[in-house]
């Protein structure tokens, strides 16, 4: 693999599985020194971590529920103390409660709140905290949906507005940090094969009728978004800037 990251820190939130794991791992066979956050998985956390070491690279877990608004300074801080700086912020962490119409007596208020204060407000609080720490020409990506862009089906109101609300918040943030040259980008996926979309699966249309919504008739990699997430932190992505990149096949054209 390429060294292009070679003297950067990279912390990417929700980094023990999925999206965030792959992400970690091709930051780390980039080059780059890796700090993952998690809420609850610890062991696969941790596994992440022995991974990227056992290839060479540096990487550290730290416990820290994006829930908790308050634990968005301390977590940046953990990252400083370990490595000394931080370069490259993958906003990743979040959850997906689906599958009720707002109008759905059995709609849970709790869980679905819940995935407002996580995906959004924990999302911008750990970006506050990081904001001042991250160096001048650094790197933030938000990791989105296809739904932060377009709604093909119902049950999915509050997922999708989470991830518009992040998509506005990166684009005034990108003006904010422009001076520093400091790049703020959207990665917006489909479906991935993730244990969050097994989770919701059941929730949503069926596979194929999915699948038929999309000129290409697969789901994406996490191979996939992850290079695409390492480029926007590359040095080649400098000038790409407050944009939305989508990455479903094709959904939505």
């Amino acid at each position: 693999m390429s060294d292009i990251f070679n003297g950067k820190v990279a912390l990417v939130t929700g980094g023990s599985r999925g999206l965030g794991a792959a992400t970690a791992k091709a930051l780390a066979e980039h080059g780059a020194d890796v700090a993952i956050s998690y809420a609850a998985s610890a062991d696969k956390a941790q596994a992440v971590v022995d991974e990227i070491k056992a290839n060479g690279g540096r990487a550290i877990a730290v416990k820290s529920d994006q829930a908790d608004l308050a634990s968005a300074r301390p977590l940046i801080d953990a990252v400083m103390a370990e490595f000394g700086r931080l370069d490259i912020l993958v906003n990743n962490a979040g959850i997906a409660i689906q599958g009720h119409t707002v109008d759905d007596p059995d709609l849970d208020w709790d869980k679905y709140n819940r995935q407002w204060q996580v995906n959004v407000m924990g999302t911008i609080a750990n970006t506050r905290a990081a904001a001042s720490k991250i160096s001048d020409g650094g790197r933030i990506i938000f990791v989105g949906s296809k739904l932060g862009s377009a709604v093909p089906f119902p049950g999915v109101a509050d997922y999708a507005a989470t991830k518009w609300a992040l998509a506005g918040y990166a684009k005034g943030i990108a003006r904010d940090l422009g001076p520093r040259n400091i790049t703020v980008n959207v990665v917006q996926p489909g479906i991935m094969p993730t244990d969050m979309a097994a989770d919701v699966a059941g929730e949503l249309p069926d596979r194929d009728a999915i699948l038929d919504m999309h000129p290409i008739r697969r789901i994406a990699t996490l191979e996939e978004v992850a290079e695409t997430i390492c480029f926007l932190a590359g040095p080649h992505a400098g000038y790409i800037n407050g944009e939305q990149i989508d990455m479903a096949g094709g959904l939505g054209i």
